[in-house]
C-alpha cells in the first residue's frame, strides 16, 4: 500500500503522513504501508513504486491522500504511475479514490473525523461553523468541499460556511466575520486539512483575529482517517 501526500516545506506535514502510514499498517497487519510525496519530500510516488517493484512486489494499491479530486489526482498521480512502469521492473498499480467525497457521497467517517478534531479544540457551544480548506481553482473540487460543509453542518445542526486558505474566496477571516455580522455569537472553525503546515497556521491566526472561538487541528492520523484509507483500499 502506497500513500501519496501532496508534500510541504513544513516538516510537520511529512511527520503527519508517516504517522498515518504507521497507523494504517498497525490496522492492517501483514501489509507493507509506505508513504510518498508529490513535492518537497522524498520519495516521490514514482520512485517509491520502482523501489517496491525492485524488492519483488508485483502489485500495489496507491492511495491519494487528497481531499478533492483536482489536478494532483487527475494528472500528477497517473503520471507518476506511468513513470514508474516506464523504467524498472513492472508493477501492477491500482489507484483508489481520494479521501474526500466520491460523487455526491460524503463518507460518514470523514465527518466523524472532522467532528473529533473540532471536539478536541474544545470550542464549547458554538452557533455557527466555518469549514476551512486549502483551496483550489477547480470548480468541481470546490463543489465537493461545499458538500462536506453542508453534510457537516447537517450533522451538527449548525449553519456552516466554506473558506479557503488560497486560490479561492472567501478567506477564513471573511467567513467568520460574515457569520458574526449575521448574528452568530460563537463561530468555530473546522479544519479540512490532512496535515499541519503554513496554511493551517495562517487559518488559525486569521480565524482567531476575526473572533472565532476555536480552530480545529488537521485530521493527521485520526482513527477515522485510518478507517477511510482502508475503505478506499478495500473498494
Amino acid at each position: 500500500m502506497l500513500l501519496v501526500a501532496h508534500g510541504s516545506r513544513d516538516p510537520r506535514a511529512a511527520e503527519a503522513t508517516r504517522a498515518l502510514a504507521a497507523a494504517v499498517a498497525a490496522a492492517r497487519p501483514g501489509t507493507s504501508v509506505l508513504a510518498s510525496w508529490l513535492d518537497h519530500t522524498q520519495p516521490d510516488p514514482a520512485q517509491a513504486l520502482r523501489d517496491l517493484a525492485a524488492s519483488g512486489h508485483a502489485r500495489a494499491v496507491l492511495v491519494p491522500l487528497l481531499l478533492t479530486a483536482a489536478y494532483h489526482r487527475r494528472v500528477d498521480i497517473p503520471a507518476a504511475v506511468a513513470a514508474a512502469n516506464g523504467s524498472g521492473p513492472p508493477i501492477r498499480v491500482r489507484v483508489t479514490d481520494v479521501l474526500g467525497p466520491v460523487g455526491d457521497e460524503v463518507d460518514q467517517v470523514l465527518l466523524d473525523g472532522l467532528r473529533r478534531r473540532l471536539a478536541e479544540a474544545e470550542p464549547g457551544r458554538f452557533d455557527a461553523l466555518v469549514l476551512s480548506a486549502a483551496g483550489t481553482r477547480d470548480p468541481a473540487a470546490r463543489a465537493s468541499v461545499g458538500r462536506v460543509a453542508r453534510a457537516l453542518g447537517a450533522t451538527l445542526g449548525t449553519p456552516t460556511r466554506v473558506s479557503y486558505a488560497s486560490a479561492a474566496p472567501p478567506s477564513v477571516d471573511t467567513a467568520v466575520a460574515r457569520l458574526r455580522a449575521a448574528g452568530a455569537r460563537r463561530v468555530a472553525v473546522a479544519a479540512y486539512f490532512l496535515a499541519p503546515g503554513l496554511f493551517h497556521d495562517a487559518v488559525t491566526t486569521a480565524a482567531h483575529t476575526a473572533g472565532a472561538v476555536a480552530v480545529a487541528g488537521p485530521l493527521t492520523d485520526a482513527p477515522e482517517l485510518v478507517e477511510l484509507v482502508l475503505r478506499r483500499v478495500d473498494d
